[in-house]
């Protein structure tokens, strides 16, 4: 279900951008400005795979670096964290 939301989230916005405002009330556009869908959908798309190409390298070759330090001790059945404290 969330992957159909996307999905029609990202075909709105599409459509919304390509076509425009079906509203009455907007002013018109000035030819000096630049359309939002060829130009900044592709410069969104460009940032959105850099950011996903460098979480997949965090991920996949470095996956410790943003790891707690308290996940790298030995387990100790005998023991009692210290995190665990009874009431």
């Amino acid at each position: 279900m969330p992957f159909l939301i996307v999905g029609l989230v990202a075909s709105h916005l599409t459509l919304l951008h390509t076509t425009g405002s079906s509203d009455p009330l907007t002013l018109p556009t000035s030819p000096d400005k630049i359309v939002f869908h060829p130009y900044f959908s592709l410069k969104d798309s460009f940032i959105f795979l850099f950011v996903l190409g460098l979480f997949l390298i965090l991920a996949h070759y470095f996956p410790n670096v943003l790891g707690h330090s308290d996940n790298f001790i030995t387990a100790n059945p005998l023991v009692t964290p210290a995190h665990i404290v009874p009431e």
